[in-house]
């Protein structure tokens, strides 16, 4: 089970940071990434990140400026998101693939959480 947290409305420029808590699966055996889902549209992969700390990034529009963090002892995932603009407003999904790896696209993560919704505007 993964339960998303930390959305909310933040003004252009701003930041947040999502969490999400996982549960009755062994955390270290999986990779974990997030995506956003604006409802009636394609789900966009973010980031990913393995086992072993590597990143994957899935998107260009979010390069630099969104980073991934997990960790395993308390079997959480982060999300920070820094420079926040109004088309990042969306619905954002922890997610998880069980393998070590990242697979190369958003739709190799086999399970996810409800979502949080973040809304960017002035």
């Amino acid at each position: 089970q993964l339960v998303e947290s930390g959305g909310g409305f933040v003004q252009p420029e701003g930041s947040l940071r999502l969490s999400c808590a996982a549960s009755e699966f062994t955390l270290p055996k999986y990779a974990m990434g997030w995506f956003r889902q604006v409802p009636g549209k394609e789900r966009e992969g973010l980031l990913c990140m393995d086992s072993s700390g590597a990143t994957t990034n899935y998107a260009e529009s979010v390069k630099g400026r969104f980073t991934i963090s997990r960790d395993d002892a308390n079997s959480m995932v982060y999300l920070q998101m820094n420079n926040l603009k109004p088309r990042d407003t969306s619905v954002y999904h922890c997610a998880a693939a069980p393998n070590v790896r990242c697979p190369s696209s958003v739709y190799g993560l086999s399970f996810w959480g409800e979502g949080t919704l973040v809304n960017v505007s002035s």
